[in-house]
C-alpha cells in the first residue's frame, strides 16, 4: 500500500515522501497516528502543491539543526560519580542524564535522538552520537570522572 508521509518517520522516510509500506502498518500505525495518508490522486495532487512549504520547512529544519550542531560540539559534558576499585560505576549514565545536563548548558534536546547502544557503566571518555536531523549528526563528549572520597 503507498502512502504519503506527512512527518519524518525512522526508517521509513521524510515528510512528504511516498512509500509503499504492509497493508497492516499503514491502517494500524502510520494513518491513525497522523503519520501517514494513503497515496490517493487527490492527495497526490495535495502533495504537489505543498511542494515548495515542504522543502522550505526542510531546509529551515537542516540549517536549525546545523546550528544546534555546532553548539553541541563545543560542550563537553563531565559527570562525577561514585565508583568502584576497577572504574566500574555503582550506576550509570543514560540518555536521560545527558539531556538533563545538556538542558542546564542551554540545549534542549530530546532524549531519544541521543544514539548509545548502551549506559555508560565505567569512566573514561566517550562520545554519544546525538542525531538531530536526518542529514545533520552531531558528536558530544562525555566526562566520566569518580567522585573523590574524603580520608579521614
Amino acid at each position: 500500500m503507498e502512502v504519503i508521509l506527512r512527518r519524518e518517520v525512522d526508517g521509513l522516510g521524510l515528510e512528504g515522501d511516498i512509500v509503499d509500506v504492509a497493508k497492516g502498518y499503514a491502517r494500524n500505525y502510520l494513518i491513525p497516528k497522523g503519520a501517514a495518508v494513503e497515496a490517493s490522486p487527490q492527495n497526490i495532487k495535495d502533495l504537489e502543491s505543498r511542494h515548495k512549504k515542504i522543502e522550505a520547512r526542510k531546509s529551515r529544519d537542516k540549517d536549525e539543526a546545523q546550528k544546534v550542531k555546532e553548539r553541541i560540539e563545543e560542550l563537553e559534558l563531565s559527570f562525577t560519580v561514585k565508583a568502584g576499585e576497577e572504574g566500574k560505576l555503582y550506576g550509570s549514565i543514560t540518555t536521560m542524564d545527558i539531556a538533563s545536563e545538556l538542558e542546564k548548558q542551554g540545549v534542549a534536546i530530546d532524549r531519544k535522538k541521543i544514539v548509545m547502544d548502551r549506559p555508560i557503566k565505567s569512566l573514561g571518555e566517550f562520545v554519544c552520537p546525538v542525531k538531530l536531523h536526518p542529514e545533520v549528526t552531531a558528536s558530544l563528549k562525555v566526562t566520566v570522572v569518580a567522585e573523590k572520597e574524603e580520608e579521614e
